[in-house]
C-alpha cells in the first residue's frame, strides 16, 4: 500500500500555514511585529507576576506601600538622625521617599529579569513564544507597583508643600514619563546580561542583590549631590542612574539643577545596556536549553 500521507502534506498551498518558525538569523535581531501578535501572552505573564507576588500574604497590595515606607522610617533613623547625613533644606523623610520610589522600580525590574531563564526554563522547554516577553512583562508589571508607590508619594509631596514653601514642583515633571523609560530600559538591559550569564554561571544570582544594594550607596538617594566633595563627584556621575534620580526629586522637589547633558549620558548608557542585552540574551537563547 502507497505511503499518500507525504504527499498530501508537500500538496498543501503555502498560504494554508497561518505562521512560519524560523531561526533568528542575527544576534539583534528583533521581531517587534511577533512581539505585538505576543500582547495578549505578555499581559498574561503581567497578570501572573503581579498576583503571585502577593496572593498569599495578609496585607496582600498594602506592601507596595508598606515596603518603601519602612525603607524610609529605616533611612530617616539610621542615616537622618545617626549619622546625620544632611538633605539640604528637604524634609529628610519627603526626601529619602523620593529617591526610593524611583531606585525600587530599577531594581527590582533588575532582579526580577535577571531571573528570566532560571525561573521559567519549564515553559520555554514546552511552547514557543518569543522569549523577550518574559523579561518585557515584568518590566509592565512592576510598572503598576511603581504607579502604586508613585501616588502614596504624591500624597506626601502635597502635604510637604502646603506645610513648607520650600517644596515646588517644577515643569520638569514633565520629564517623569522620560525617566520612567530610562529606569525601565536600564533595568530590563541590565537584567536580560545576568539572566543569560546565570544560564552557566549560577553562583552570579547570589552577587545580585548584593551588588545592587551597593549600587544603591553610590547613587544620590540618602544624599544630595551637593553634599559630596568634588573630587569625588565624577565617580557619582559616571553611575547612569545618579542623573536620572537628580532629575526625578528635582523635578518633584523644586530644589536643586538638572544637568542635560548628564541626562544624555544616562540616555546613550540605555541604549548600549540594552542593545548589549539583546546581542546576549538572542546569543544565550538558542542553546541555553542545554545548560540551564
Amino acid at each position: 500500500m502507497e505511503n499518500t500521507i507525504p504527499n498530501k502534506i508537500n500538496s498543501l498551498p503555502a498560504d494554508d500555514w497561518t505562521m512560519v518558525i524560523r531561526p533568528k538569523r542575527g544576534l539583534l535581531d528583533i521581531n517587534m511585529g511577533e512581539l505585538w501578535r505576543y500582547r495578549d501572552l505578555i499581559m498574561l505573564f503581567v497578570k501572573r507576576d503581579f498576583v503571585a507576588k502577593y496572593k498569599q500574604t495578609i496585607l496582600g497590595p498594602l506592601w507596595f506601600i508598606i515596603q518603601p515606607l519602612l525603607t524610609t522610617l529605616m533611612f530617616t533613623i539610621v542615616f537622618g538622625n545617626i549619622a546625620q547625613i544632611s538633605t539640604g533644606e528637604i524634609p529628610k523623610v519627603l526626601f529619602y521617599l523620593t529617591g526610593i520610589v524611583g531606585w525600587t522600580y530599577f531594581s527590582t525590574c533588575l532582579n526580577d529579569t535577571s531571573q528570566t531563564f532560571i525561573k521559567n526554563a519549564s515553559i520555554f522547554g514546552k511552547v514557543y513564544f518569543p522569549r523577550l516577553a518574559l523579561p518585557i512583562s515584568v518590566v509592565i508589571s512592576n510598572l503598576v507597583s511603581f504607579f502604586i508607590q508613585f501616588v502614596f508619594l504624591l500624597g506626601f509631596l502635597f502635604y510637604f508643600m502646603a506645610t513648607d514653601p520650600i517644596i515646588k514642583p517644577n515643569l520638569n515633571v514633565l520629564l517623569i514619563p522620560v525617566l520612567i523609560v530610562l529606569i525601565a530600559g536600564l533595568g530590563l538591559g541590565f537584567g536580560i546580561i545576568i539572566s543569560s550569564l546565570t544560564t552557566k554561571y549560577r553562583d552570579l544570582t547570589n552577587l545580585v542583590t548584593f551588588g545592587v544594594t551597593l549600587w544603591m550607596y553610590i547613587t544620590p538617594i540618602i544624599y544630595p549631590m551637593s553634599e559630596i566633595p568634588e573630587e569625588y563627584k565624577i565617580y557619582v556621575l559616571a553611575n547612569p542612574m545618579t542623573p536620572i534620580v537628580e532629575t526625578f526629586k528635582t523635578a518633584l522637589l523644586g530644589v536643586g539643577e538638572i544637568n542635560y547633558m548628564h541626562l544624555l549620558y544616562s540616555f546613550g548608557f540605555t541604549v548600549v545596556v540594552l542593545v548589549a542585552g539583546v546581542v546576549i540574551f538572542n546569543k544565550v537563547e538558542k542553546t541555553f536549553m542545554d545548560t540551564v
